[in-house]
């Protein structure tokens, strides 16, 4: 068995490329190999700021040798069929086939193909170069007068298989058995012959801690020990970790020290400025919990003096930094918001929709018919919401835009506006991915739900959704907030109530429909409700009518005058059930039950969540899942029923026909009246628990009606009252979900 280490070595590598090359580099070994036909026992690969490494032990000498047997036409083929298939098995001639006989299907060819098997030195020889000339970066470049493309300029290739050298050649770069060390503490070169050597060599005289853990675990230890002596707690910043980790291949953990005077900046202008432009961890004082005058800096060199010019250096470079911010901030601070608010009519927002300004003032009529219904006070979510999007004229906002909404906190302050509207701007972008926080006081969740709801509607109104796994204006996050954001904080908005004021301050637009077709659009697909009696077509939503006026000379249908309607609510609110589905989803729910909760149509998603929630944990029982079991065999047989064109349109059971039939069916009849009596106060009352319970009563004398009742009869009147009865089961489970849509 063989030893093999291939490193490719190059400039640079960026810190965010290097776990998914090594992962990449790895695999395209495994399946260049494997396809090859050649084994091993271990491979494993590792990276680094100038080297992908792979080390495979236990690797077959040679592949193995193959036979292939491939059955040809028959004895007698015309000379067409005779021709492909010796094409095809690679013979001069058919007389290099072997005749075989079947009992049944007479003489036939079989062309039998031996393949020798191959050193692994020449798979290998053959195997990299191409790996290397079709690897993928997410940037590449060319360098010189070659053709290849790596992501950096590529300088050395070491391959060593068992000690010698596998030799070939990479756009006139010949493959060797030596590598490079630390630039400063162990250059080298060192001549390597396999992995031992190899990682001895670099991780000894050579300076460089190979892998990516190994590296991590130094900075981690390095930092609590820095922390630990200065009095100090680290700021954790994983993303910051991972990005540090690959840019030290000897990493050495400093503390420096920052102006106090700086500590007037607001602490995440800090925070973010060590972070962006220095890759410094930012620290708080262990004893106060607040920012500290120092930062900690991953050195990729052991300095003779422990790092003190190099935390020098560092601080003077920072000082740079957060002079600039705080001229940034010093400026801001002297303009009011207002006046930075006036500045968003020059930004467009969408050309469709207006102008950012525009937004703002949708955003802040909205978030002021919201408040009431988010226990908010409905002028601080007004003034908030006007204020919102402020900060993104000003000086440090366009320095760092990371800060948006912060700042406008901070500013809001500054200018002595309440607590309550400062935090709302700061707020009303949340949450923005699945880690974060929603907001949860009253002003911000009214300016947060307002402006994604804008923002949704808007979009849908210019007809620019989300296709497939395009998304450039993240309005599926968007959604996905507005869900979070109603469910974490229980806010009883249905969608309904939540998507008409939306409608109303949208711009008109030169819309493809007429006035008649926009009131009907509306009423179908803005307001879900009963179905239609009288069409048997289900009415999405249902708004009042309203009197014929045209648009306002502003350009709006004000809710006074009109509403401004068009054609795409009926999609926006599937959407919003999609990522109700998907949220639930993440929280462990059956996604047969929401689907069956769905069925009713409702769209106050506290509730419908509540709902599934009570109905999966009924189903976890004996009684739910037996009842489910009832629920099925009933329905298949009216379904059977139906194909025959044998139900009436509707099914009423005739008491007289029960009380003459078994007492099981009796039993069934009692239960399933007092049942829907019971389930009636619970319903209105959204206890589910209690509704669910009522159910569970239905579980027993179903089972005995199955049991001993016939359901055909031979009594045609009798058969059609059972089967009343059967659909007075399905229909009574109806009234708290779908029960056709739950698998079991």
């Amino acid at each position: 068995m063989a030893e093999l280490l291939l490193e490719i070595f190059s400039e640079e590598i960026p810190a965010r490329m290097q776990a998914k090359a090594e992962a990449d580099l790895r695999d395209a070994m495994e399946k260049a190999l494997k396809e090859a036909g050649l084994k091993w026992k271990l491979l494993a690969a590792c990276s680094g700021p100038r080297r992908l490494t792979v080390s495979i032990t236990g690797l077959s000498e040679r592949s193995a040798d193959v036979k292939e047997e491939r059955k040809g036409p028959k004895v007698g083929a015309p000379d067409k069929a005779v021709e492909g298939f010796l094409r095809g098995a690679g013979l001069s001639d058919i007389s290099e086939a072997e005749v075989r006989s079947d009992p049944k299907k007479g003489d036939f060819y079989v062309a039998v193909i031996e393949t020798p098997g191959r050193d692994a030195k020449d798979i290998i020889a053959e195997a990299v170069p191409a790996i290397i000339r079709g690897f993928h970066w997410p940037k590449s470049m060319r360098w010189g007068t070659g053709d290849l493309r790596w992501v950096r300029p590529l300088q050395r290739i070491t391959c060593v298989l068992d000690g010698a050298v596998v030799p070939f050649d990479v756009d006139g770069i010949a493959s060797g058995n030596e590598v490079e060390g630390h630039r400063v503490h162990g250059r080298g070169p060192y001549i390597v012959t396999g992995w031992d050597d190899y990682s001895k060599q670099l991780e000894g005289a050579g300076h460089v801690k190979l892998a990516r853990a190994d590296r991590r675990d130094v900075i981690l230890k390095g930092i609590e020990a820095v922390c630990k002596k200065a009095g100090l707690e680290w700021i954790e910043d994983q993303g910051l970790l991972e990005e540090v980790t690959g840019l030290a291949e000897w990493p050495v953990v400093v503390l420096g020290d920052m102006d106090p005077d700086f500590l007037s900046l607001p602490p995440e202008v800090i925070q973010l400025s060590m972070r962006t432009h220095q890759k410094y961890f930012a620290v708080n004082d262990a004893k106060t919990g607040k920012l500290a005058p120092h930062f900690i800096v991953v050195a990729n060199i052991d300095a003779a003096d422990g790092g003190k010019k190099l935390a020098e250096g560092n601080s003077r470079v920072l000082s740079a930094r957060l002079d600039d911010a705080r001229f940034f901030w010093d400026l801001d601070k002297a303009k009011p918001l207002d006046e930075m608010a006036k500045k968003l009519s020059t930004i467009a927002f969408k050309a469709e929709l207006g102008s950012l300004g525009d937004k703002v003032e949708r955003v802040a009529a909205l978030a002021k018919e919201l408040a009431p219904k988010v226990g908010a006070d409905p002028v601080l979510a007004e003034r908030a919401a006007r204020l919102a999007k402020a900060d993104l004229v000003s000086e440090m906002v366009g320095e760092f835009p990371e800060l948006q909404g912060v700042m406008g906190r901070y500013y809001a302050l500054e200018a002595g506006e309440p607590a309550a509207v400062a935090d709302a701007i700061r707020d009303h972008y949340k949450p923005q991915g699945p880690s974060d926080n929603v907001p949860t006081d009253t002003v911000g969740i009214a300016v947060a739900l307002a402006d994604k709801l804008d923002t949704l509607v808007g979009f849908w109104a210019i007809d620019e959704k989300p296709t497939g796994s395009k998304d450039p204006f993240a309005l599926r996050r968007a959604a996905l907030g507005v869900v979070r954001i109603v469910l974490e904080n229980g806010v009883r908005l249905p969608l309904s109530e939540a998507l008409i004021e939306p409608v109303l301050k949208m711009p008109v637009q030169k819309a493809k429909v007429t006035r008649r077709n926009r009131v009907q659009l509306i009423r179908e697909e803005v307001r879900r409700g009963d179905k239609s009696a009288e069409e048997g077509e289900e009415a999405v939503f249902a708004l009042p009518s309203v009197p014929e006026k045209e648009p306002s000379p502003e350009g709006h249908w004000s809710a006074s005058e009109n509403f401004y309607l068009f054609e795409q609510m009926g999609t926006l609110t599937e959407f919003f059930a999609d990522r109700l589905k998907q949220y639930l989803r993440d929280q462990g729910l059956r996604h047969d039950l929401i689907d069956a909760t769905f069925a009713l149509r409702g769209d106050d998603l506290v509730l419908v969540t509540r709902r599934v929630e009570a109905l999966g944990a009924f189903l976890g029982t004996e009684d739910g899942a037996n009842l489910l079991a009832g629920y099925k065999r009933a329905a298949n047989i009216l379904k059977a029923e139906e194909k025959k064109g044998a139900l009436p349109d509707n099914l009423v059971v005739d008491g007289a026909l029960i009380d003459a039939g078994a007492d099981q069916e009796i039993h069934l009849h009692q239960t399933l009246g007092q049942v829907r009596h019971d389930i009636e106060e619970p319903l209105k009352n959204e206890d589910f628990e209690a509704v669910m319970t009522e159910l569970a009563k239905l579980r027993e004398p179903v089972d005995a009606f199955f049991e001993h009742v016939m359901v055909n009869d031979e009594n045609a009147q009798v058969r059609a009252n059972r089967l009343a009865l059967l659909a007075d089961i399905r229909d009574t489970l109806h009234r708290v979900a779908d029960f056709s849509q739950i698998e079991g």
